[in-house]
This record gives C-alpha cells, sequence and structure tokens, in this order.
C-alpha cells in the first residue's frame, strides 16, 4: 500500500517538472491593489483654536460688617438663585444702633418744632414790636442748626439701617454656590471684608482662545470683510458661529458665536484674544477651566480634491500618495494636503483628478513596478 502512494507521489512531481524547464524563473504575478478616483466636493475651511472655559460671572460674597457669624443658609455646592439667603451675622449690635439713632432723629424732630414754634411766635411779636429784631435772627439761626441737626440723624439712622441689613447676606445673582470659608461662630469682617464663599454663573460660558495673527487677517478678510461701518463690523463679529469640542469630545458638538474680540494683537506673542460664549444648560456640558477646542468657519471652495486619509505615507519629503499610470505601473507622487474631513484627506496640490490612487495594499506597490489594480468607487461623504 505504502509503495503505491509512493509511486502516485512520484508521478505527479514528474509532471510539475514537466511544465517548465529545469532552473527557469517564473515571475510571480504583481500585487492586487486597491485603487480609486479622488473624491471631489466642497470643502469647508476653518480656523481651529485652542482655549480655556470662563464664567460669565463670578462673585465673591464678602461681609461687609463685623460681627460673629451666625448660620449658614445654604447648602455647599448648590444652584441657588439669586435674592437666596446665604448668612446670618448676629445682628444684636446693629439693632441697638439702628434703637439708638431711632431716639437722636426723635430728639432733634422735636427740638426742631420747637424751635419753628418759638420762631413763629417771635415773629408775630415782633410786628407788634414786643420783641427786638435780633431776637427773631437768633431763633431763625436756631431753626436751621435744629434742621440741620435732623438731617443729619436721619443721615445716621439710614447708615445703621444699612449696617444691620449687611448681617443678612443674600445671594446677588443666580449661581452656584462654592464652600464655605468660615464656620458659624467665627468673627467676621474685623479689620477687613472677610470672603465667605463665591458664587460661579454656569449658564451660558465663555471660552477664550488666542489666534496667531495670520489666522486673523484670513478670518477678518475671508469671513466678515471690512466694507462697512465700525457698528456693522462689531454686529457681524457677534454673528461667526463658533464650533466648540472638549477633550474627550468627537468633533465640534457644541454651537456659539463670537461674542468679544480684543482691542488689539499682542505684539509679545503675535496673538489676539477672542471670546465666544455658549450656552450651557444643566446638566451643565462645560465647567469653567476646561480646556477646549474651537473651530470658525472661514471660507468653503468648490470642487475640492480629497482621498482617503489611510491612502497617504510620510517620508522626509512630506507627505505623498502612490498613483497608478496608464501601464499599471505604481507611481510616487509627492502632495501638499490640507485638513481632514471625516475619513478624507484634502489634497491641496500635487493631485489631477483623473489619476487613480491606490487606496489599500500601499505597502505592496513599489515605484515602478507594475501592479494589478482594482477600481473602488469612493463615497464624497
Amino acid at each position: 500500500m505504502r509503495s503505491a502512494a509512493t509511486a502516485c507521489l512520484l508521478a505527479s512531481l514528474t509532471v510539475v517538472a514537466g511544465c517548465a524547464p529545469s532552473g527557469e524563473y517564473v515571475e510571480p504575478p504583481p500585487p492586487a491593489v486597491d485603487v480609486a478616483f479622488p473624491v471631489k466636493r466642497d470643502v469647508t475651511d476653518y480656523l481651529e483654536m485652542t482655549g480655556i472655559t470662563r464664567s460669565v460671572m463670578t462673585v465673591e460674597i464678602r461681609a461687609r460688617v463685623e460681627g460673629f457669624l451666625q448660620g449658614i443658609e445654604f447648602e455647599e455646592g448648590d444652584y441657588v438663585d439669586e435674592g437666596k439667603l446665604l448668612y446670618v451675622i448676629d445682628p444684636a449690635e446693629y439693632d441697638a444702633r439702628v434703637n439708638r439713632a431711632k431716639g437722636a432723629r426723635d430728639v432733634t424732630r422735636a427740638t426742631l418744632e420747637l424751635r419753628e414754634a418759638t420762631l413763629q411766635r417771635l415773629e408775630e411779636a415782633r410786628k407788634s414790636r414786643a420783641v427786638s429784631e435780633i431776637d427773631v435772627i437768633e431763633a431763625k439761626a436756631q431753626r436751621e442748626v435744629a434742621a440741620a441737626e435732623l438731617a443729619s440723624a436721619e443721615a445716621t439712622l439710614r447708615n445703621a439701617e444699612l449696617d444691620l441689613s449687611y448681617t443678612r447676606i443674600h445671594a446677588p445673582t443666580t449661581g452656584r454656590v462654592g464652600r464655605t470659608y468660615v464656620d458659624p461662630g467665627n468673627l467676621d469682617g474685623a479689620g477687613e471684608k472677610t470672603l465667605l464663599t463665591r458664587i460661579v454663573q454656569y449658564d451660558p460660558i465663555y471660552a477664550y482662545f488666542d489666534i496667531n495673527e495670520r489666522a486673523v487677517l484670513e478670518m477678518i478678510t475671508g469671513r466678515i470683510g471690512r466694507k462697512q461701518s465700525d457698528e456693522e463690523w462689531v454686529e457681524a463679529i457677534r454673528k461667526i458661529k463658533v464650533e466648540l469640542g472638549r477633550a474627550n469630545d468627537e468633533g465640534y458638538p457644541i454651537d456659539g458665536h463670537l461674542q468679544y474680540v480684543d482691542l488689539d494683537v499682542d505684539a509679545s506673542t503675535g496673538t489676539y484674544l477672542v471670546r465666544a460664549v455658549f450656552e450651557n444648560p444643566e446638566p451643565f456640558a462645560l465647567l469653567p477651566g476646561l480646556f477646549v477646542r474651537g473651530r470658525i468657519a472661514t471660507r468653503t471652495r468648490d470642487d475640492v480634491l480629497l482621498v482617503p486619509d489611510r491612502a497617504l505615507g510620510s517620508d522626509q519629503s512630506g507627505k505623498y500618495l502612490m498613483v497608478v499610470d496608464e501601464e499599471d505601473v505604481a507611481q510616487y507622487l509627492q502632495v501638499e494636503t490640507g485638513a481632514r474631513v471625516g475619513e478624507l484627506r484634502v489634497i491641496e496640490s500635487g493631485l489631477e483628478a483623473d489619476q487613480r490612487v491606490i487606496i489599500n495594499g500601499l505597502l505592496q506597490a513599489r515605484p515602478g513596478a507594475r501592479v494589478a489594480p482594482q477600481l473602488v468607487e469612493l463615497s464624497a461623504d
């Protein structure tokens, strides 16, 4: 049985060996590669930036009068409305000051009424020459003194009432309140206006970007122009859409608009400060202090050539493509690339629309070697 199998194997080898002369080289078939024509589509150019988010409003809550902290009326980290009671400082001393000021005011008011009555009586007596003119003049002066004392007493009362109102500290704006820096029982406002806490407004929220000088010029000339009045120019800037992405975002999912541009370019850094504003409702997608990416559309170009980003190679000369000529020979083609659009890459120069680009099998193709191209149609999306 084994002898029969061996004989069959030797016979098959003899047949194979007879297909080609002994020692003659048989050229392997050319490698198969996928090729495609570059995609033509309209492309929007963007000014890409990096920046930091900042709150629209941050308010420091400070003690405006001296006294012992009596109570804290919020939970740290709460979202509070404008007018919400936050702290209570012991009001006893300030209540006493208000009462004392009210008493002093009442005394000066009674004195003024007495001086006015005395003046009226003397003026009537002067008509019958029962008193001298000097008596009337003195009475008028005493009435004016009493009126000034009353005005001073009323001002002192208003000041005391104002100090009393400062013992109840309310939120001046809506926002998220931070941790408290002072515990109940401590003396506040002694020699300084003690910082108690902070309130930060999250919605809306700002993002600040520093853009380079060249990008500023591109944005001005390409997006908004300058053939308009100063007011129209500023209004046009505020209508520019800004797209925002966080560190963990794919793309730029948050939309906003420019809200402020600086007065001049920083000569020391060659950068220009711009600020965009974004809606930020609960649950807050953005927090102050985040690193963010932003972009602004500067212009739209027609019939731009794009190829799959994976088709590009890199060497010391820069970016290159492998293309297939009319004789199915692979050729090295150096190109200049632009922005990435999804899975495609903009080709700024070096490529023609009728050239076949190798998009798969790039490592198997060698410049000057023949390949077996298989044409694939690319999607413009």
